[in-house]
Formats: structure tokens, C-alpha cells, sequence
């Protein structure tokens, strides 16, 4: 079982090899494929370690702040993220800004969607700054293309994490001799999580989905599923997406 800084490590080289311009396209994205498995596995590992007593992972909550412009949007993608990890998400709004974005989840978890947030709002930033609106000619604006672009992207995220998360549990299933189920203890987890939530923002109303005029999710969500869903590391500072 792979400690936290021995992931990472894995990860760092995993990308470095899909970034060489010598791979093909098939080898980087093997190289992406199995970064996104290792971060499943470290989730699933920190959680049965936790289910037997032998590690600490309580619940807790962070908060992300976030900025314009898209401030929707990015709260979107991080929303994306955290209900594939188990993880719920209270979005601090002011008007039509949200400001920020409170994580609950266990504090593996929390790490996790907080890792992968950087990484894939950074990536989605880079790309943004290049794609246009193939109708630009007929009238539609930049910002409502790249809202679009954003919501598919979130949501090519969101199935890739799904898919990741179940594998990672199958094959932890699979190889299991005895002791607690995989499924049966993210199975609790989940619903931890979801009585915390409860417990002091149960009451709060959903609000409505948002209604997008844009072209671009079909571009995004592309974008979304070749997205590596790892991270070079930690730390380091989020890329703003320009306004225009």
C-alpha cells in the first residue's frame, strides 16, 4: 500500500511520461489512465486502514474560494469532483457570484478533490485561453461559449471519476481474503458524509439548473475526457481564466 508522498511521487512520473512529446497518443493516455488509478486507489486504501482502526480519517470540511470570471462554472467543476469522491458541496453565493465553495467529506477525501481541483482547473484554464466559438461569426459571445465549455468539461470529469472510483473498487474487492467489504465501507462512508451535510444544512433549498445559451459544452466535454485527472503536486497557486 502506497503511503501519500510515495502516490505522489508515482503520479509526478506518470504525467512526466504522458507530457513527453516522444509517446505516442496511445501511451500518454495509458500514462493519464493509470494516474487517475492510482488516486482511486489511495482513496479506497485510506478508507479500509480507517474502517479497521488502524489510521485516523475523521470528517471535516474545507473551503475554496473562488473568483470571477465563471465563478459558476469553476464552483461547477468542483462540484463535479467532490460527489465522485464521496464528498458534498455548499456553495457560498453573492448574487450571481459564488464566492466560495465548503467541501464536506472524510479528510482523505477532501484531499483528493482539493489536489484534483488545481490540477483540472488549471488545465481547463490552459485550453480556454486558446478555443473559440466556431459561431463566432453569428453573434455568440466568448463568455457564453466558454460557460459551456466549462459545464461539458465538468461533466466528462465527473463520469471519468465515477468510473475510476468503481474500478478502484472492484479490483480492491477482488483481491480481498476477508475483513470488512470495499463496497459495504464506502457504503457507510457515503452515508456519514451525507448525515453530516444533513445535520446542519439539511434544510436548505436546491437551486434551480441553470439555463446556458453558449456551443460549447460538446467541445468541453471532449476536452474533459482527455483531461488528466492528476496533478504534479500540492501546492501552487490556481490559473485565473481571462475574462475575454
Amino acid at each position: 500500500m502506497l503511503d501519500h508522498d510515495a502516490l505522489l511521487a508515482r503520479v509526478r512520473k506518470l504525467l512526466a511520461k504522458a507530457e513527453d512529446p516522444a509517446v505516442t497518443e496511445a501511451e500518454a493516455e495509458s500514462y493519464n489512465t493509470k494516474a487517475a488509478q492510482l488516486i482511486a486507489r489511495y482513496g479506497i486504501d485510506r478508507a479500509m486502514l480507517a474502517a479497521a482502526g488502524t489510521s485516523a480519517d475523521e470528517i471535516t470540511t474545507i473551503k475554496i474560494s473562488l473568483d470571477n470570471p465563471y465563478s459558476r462554472d469553476k464552483a461547477g467543476l468542483l462540484t463535479n469532483i467532490a460527489h465522485p469522491l464521496r464528498c458534498r458541496a455548499l456553495l457560498h453565493r453573492w448574487g450571481q457570484t459564488v464566492t466560495a465553495v465548503t467541501v464536506f467529506g472524510f479528510r482523505s477525501d477532501l484531499e483528493r478533490v482539493e489536489l484534483l481541483f488545481t490540477s483540472l482547473l488549471l488545465q481547463a484554464t490552459t485550453q480556454l485561453t486558446r478555443v473559440r466559438p466556431v459561431n463566432a461569426f453569428r453573434g455568440e459571445s466568448l463568455a457564453a461559449y466558454r460557460r459551456t465549455w466549462l459545464h461539458g468539461f465538468a461533466g466528462a470529469v465527473h463520469v471519468r471519476l465515477q468510473k475510476s472510483e468503481a474500478n478502484a473498487t472492484q479490483e480492491h474487492s477482488a483481491s480481498q481474503t476477508g475483513g470488512q467489504s470495499a463496497e459495504l465501507v464506502l457504503r457507510d462512508r457515503n452515508a456519514l458524509v451525507k448525515d453530516a451535510y444533513d445535520d446542519q444544512f439539511g434544510n436548505l433549498q436546491t437551486a434551480p439548473p441553470r439555463r446556458l445559451s453558449g456551443s460549447g459544452y460538446l467541445d468541453g466535454h471532449v476536452a474533459g475526457e482527455r483531461a488528466n485527472l492528476g496533478t504534479t503536486g500540492l501546492r501552487g497557486g490556481r490559473a485565473a481564466i481571462p475574462a475575454r
